[in-house]
């Protein structure tokens, strides 16, 4: 596990910004609680969360949806689960 730099840590709570504010108190919260043991698997998870549209976004994290296709993954199913904990 590579640690992030905090180049890197600027760059993942850029990149978490979102058009709606409940994604952003839920990635926000998230990442308060994780960013310094995220390694480069999780990063690229949330690469792949924060390229979904808001609405989308939001529906996984309230659970309306689950993770399907290219996001139905063990990584992902569990960054969406300590998510939706938080």
């Amino acid at each position: 596990m590579s640690e992030l730099t905090d180049l890197d840590r600027t760059r993942l709570r850029w990149r978490a910004r979102r058009g709606l504010l409940e994604n952003d108190l839920i990635i926000t919260k998230y990442l308060d609680a994780y960013e310094s043991s995220l390694a480069n698997e999780d990063v690229a998870a949330l690469t792949q969360l924060f390229e979904l549209g808001d609405n989308d976004l939001l529906d996984l994290l309230l659970a309306r949806k689950e993770p399907e296709g290219d996001l139905d993954t063990p990584k992902l199913r569990e960054i969406i689960h300590k998510m939706r904990e938080l």
